[in-house]
């Protein structure tokens, strides 16, 4: 039998405290840098509250942690499976993100998720710390990054340094793509492992 994987609000609740205190930060001034309420962010580190991509974003880029330092949760063994639907859905204004794999390589973070941008709102983001690597599986995307605009599609690759503003579009309805996020160990909070929910 497999372990149930803890849900997203149980994981960002642990790993969001842990990584506000850890940077010395109270509510108030998270909630100050981030421009999410106090209330809001009480409740996400209560487990409770509605995450959204838009909100996980800005706390990663406040609390200079990679996004996966909010979300991961450790799955040891040998052989890994994630079955897309098990994985819970973080969705913001155009995108729906599902974290599916964090690999850590000597001092590299990667994070692998299955993306879709769904057609009629852009998704933007202030920017964050980190790389962005996309293949786009289906679809044509455009890409803004820093006020420059590409479009890309089925089998293109485009990557970018995640700490400039941008935003992706689905041109002519859904996109379907990998994102893998790349981030140095150096960019990370404290360059160790960070705690997390044990599956």
């Amino acid at each position: 039998m497999e372990n149930e994987t803890p849900s997203i609000r149980d994981m960002l609740a642990v790993n969001l405290r842990v990584a506000r205190t850890a940077r010395g930060l109270s509510l108030s001034e998270l909630s100050r840098r981030s421009g999410i309420g106090k209330a809001t962010l009480s409740q996400l580190e209560s487990g409770g509250g509605n995450p959204t991509i838009e909100t996980v974003f800005s706390l990663s880029r406040v609390l200079e942690v990679a996004i996966s330092d909010l979300l991961d949760h450790r799955a040891g063994g040998a052989l890994t499976v994630v079955r897309g639907a098990d994985v819970e859905v973080l969705r913001g204004e155009g995108v729906d993100l599902r974290p599916l794999r964090r690999i850590e390589t000597g001092d590299g973070v990667f994070e692998v998720y299955d993306q879709v941008v769904r057609g009629g709102a852009p998704q933007r983001s202030q920017g964050h710390v980190g790389i962005e690597h996309t293949v786009v599986q289906s679809g044509s995307l455009r890409v803004e990054v820093a006020g420059r605009t590409v479009d890309v599609g089925p089998g293109d690759y485009v990557a970018f340094d995640a700490r400039e503003p941008h935003c992706y579009t689905a041109a002519e309805g859904p996109v379907h793509s990998v994102l893998l996020l790349q981030y140095r160990a150096d960019e990370r909070l404290d360059g160790k492992p960070h705690p997390v929910l044990k599956g």
